[in-house]
């Protein structure tokens, strides 16, 4: 089989017997679903200048296609480097997405997929693909760049210290939402004001200010910002001011006021009208939070699976890059 390409010459058995069957699962139509949205020829062109020309003892290496897929398939089911493994061999399903028949190779260990990992963390390569996928979302007028929405989520870490260190993720720490306190990190993304799509990810520690972040979620082009009440007063930070110096055109900031002052507003017309205006910015912000659904619920991306920021944050650039095709899988490929 070419290194190149994951498509085997000739069906197995089990294959035929697979693809006769009466019922197509949720899995099946997923993966044909994303089979055809990835764009694999510009993501292998991103990592294989990057990919080692050997393997291991000499071997001939696995193909940068198979080792994607592999990836993905961690990504989108929540699962470990040796759940991956051993979920492949469980599945036909997942067998024909990687194009592995097991009568001819086996399927790449665990420890493979981990050196896989690393490269893409080693190289930045998880922040290029997000860029290349946004890169066709804008050829196919998908993602746009006239405004921007900005928030952030918290994602768990593991508290507990039955480790090698006996020490938590020094990286992570608490932060303090409602009257529950949270051990982790934060995801803040910038997402495209028409569609939602994500467009910048980063990455702290869970203490992080969400507003401190605003600078860094602003890709320059934008001429309007929306965010929620945590990021009042964002427009006067030294940072976002900088960044913002020499435009020809205005920013249009459209940040949710605080609860406590409406409340206190007496009942009027003109609290009537302060209500139905944040009523509209709450609903044009919402798309914001759909990026997260997808990552957190249907990725079931709930809890960091690394240590440190760094390749945690890789994972999140994949994820959302990833999140950004499963959002427009149906006009990508209707």
């Amino acid at each position: 089989m070419d290194n190149k390409s994951t498509k085997p010459q000739q069906m197995s058995f089990a294959q035929v017997e697979y693809s006769a069957k009466k019922k197509l699962t949720r899995r099946d139509i997923f993966l044909a679903k994303m089979e055809q949205v990835v764009p694999w020829e510009r993501l292998i062109a991103v990592v294989e200048p990057h990919y080692p020309k050997s393997g291991r003892r000499g071997r001939p290496p696995i193909g940068v296609e198979r080792m994607l897929r592999m990836y993905f398939i961690q990504q989108w089911y929540g699962l470990a480097d040796v759940a991956v493994e051993d979920a492949i061999y469980d599945s036909q399903a997942l067998r024909n997405f990687c194009a592995i028949d097991l009568a001819v190779s086996s399927v790449p260990d665990s420890t493979t997929l981990m050196d896989f990992r690393h490269l893409l963390e080693k190289n930045a390569l998880p922040q290029a693909m997000l860029k290349e996928v946004n890169a066709l979302l804008k050829e196919r007028g998908l993602l746009m760049s006239q405004g921007t929405l900005i928030d952030a989520t918290l994602i768990a870490a593991p508290s507990s210290t039955k480790n090698k260190s006996r020490k938590r993720d020094p990286e992570m720490h608490q932060a303090k939402k409602g009257n529950q306190w949270h051990f982790g990190m934060k995801a803040h993304i910038g997402a495209d004001e028409q569609s939602g799509l994500v467009h910048t990810v980063v990455s702290t520690a869970a203490h992080e200010s969400d507003v401190s972040q605003t600078a860094n979620l602003m890709h320059g082009e934008e001429a309007c910002m929306g965010a929620d009440a945590g990021y009042v007063g964002a427009a006067k930070r030294e940072e976002v001011v900088a960044k913002l110096q020499g435009r020809a055109v205005e920013m249009k900031w459209r940040i949710a006021k605080r609860r406590k002052p409406l409340k206190e507003m007496a009942a009027c017309w003109q609290k009537d009208l302060a209500l139905a205006y944040e009523k509209l910015k709450a609903s044009i912000r919402a798309k914001v939070e759909h990026p997260f659904h997808v990552v957190k619920n249907i990725f079931k991306h709930k809890k960091t699976r690394y240590q440190g920021i760094a390749k945690n944050d890789a994972q999140l650039n994949v994820l959302f890059a990833l999140s950004n095709l499963y959002m427009v899988r149906g006009k990508l490929c209707p």
